[in-house]
């Protein structure tokens, strides 16, 4: 017997994230930063394990596809693209064009995006850059930043390249590379980089401790897409940024 049934007129927000395979943080960090009402959808991409200019490079290939896998009748709000150092070396604009030839949607954001949108909006020209990874990666970061305008005048890194030792780095390891920097640093805000780099539960800390604004990967990331999508700001979400407006024309 066929069973009748109706379809509901109600529709959460939808909103995408591409994941790297690699990742183990940002889809936890993403469920605690989106507000309760939005719905999360999640698609991954194949990455390596060993973090380099060719390892994010070669995500191009690739971001379309992975795209494409989000449900067909999904209609997204916003996307994210869940790579700092990737953003860097593809070029926000780029990965845009990939995203939205795979999946439907008005908006596409990474963490540079994001990052550049929360300096804006908290008038933060001067940061101080902690990254977890080598040298060629950070360097990059550094150069997409200067021309958005934003200059890193202090900078730490713990120098890694596998990303399973990056998701495993300490709180307490985290909170102290970014107490170093704001420290000896003249910032106007300290930007964790990386997300899958576990920052979260160290941003109200360090703020406290240094009177300084702390910016991570998936917090700006979190708040860009909240404010693309239109929707209202989640609880307990962690760090001064959550009380500014997104600025968005960039994106």
């Amino acid at each position: 017997m066929d069973l009748p049934y109706t379809l509901s007129a109600d529709r959460p927000p939808q909103i995408g994230m591409v994941v790297l395979q690699a990742d183990e943080t940002i889809e936890r960090d993403m469920r605690r930063l989106l507000p309760a009402e939005a719905e999360l959808l999640v698609s991954r991409v194949p990455s390596g394990r060993d973090v380099n200019a060719a390892s994010l490079a070669a995500m191009e290939d690739v971001l379309t596809e992975a795209a494409r896998l989000f449900p067909s009748g999904a209609r997204f709000s916003a996307i994210g693209y869940g790579c700092t150092s990737g953003t860097a070396q593809i070029g926000a604009g780029r990965i845009r064009a990939l995203i939205q030839a795979g999946a439907e949607t008005p908006c596409v954001t990474e963490p540079v995006s994001a990052l550049i949108a929360a300096c804006r909006a908290l008038g933060v020209r001067r940061i101080g850059l902690v990254s977890p990874y080598v040298a060629e990666v950070s360097d990059r970061l550094r150069q997409v930043l200067a021309e958005a305008g934003i200059d890193v005048s202090g900078f730490a890194s713990f120098n890694q390249s596998r990303e399973e030792t990056v998701a495993r780095i300490s709180a307490q390891s985290i909170r102290d590379a970014a107490q170093n920097v704001a420290d000896h640093a003249e910032c106007e805000a300290v930007f964790l980089s990386c997300t899958n780099l576990r920052t979260l539960d160290v941003i109200d800390a360090v703020e406290r401790a240094t009177g300084t604004p702390v910016l991570t990967s998936n917090q700006v990331l979190g708040w860009h897409l909240t404010a693309l999508a239109g929707l209202p700001r989640p609880k307990h979400a962690p760090g001064r940024l959550w009380a500014r407006e997104a600025v968005t024309a960039s994106t």
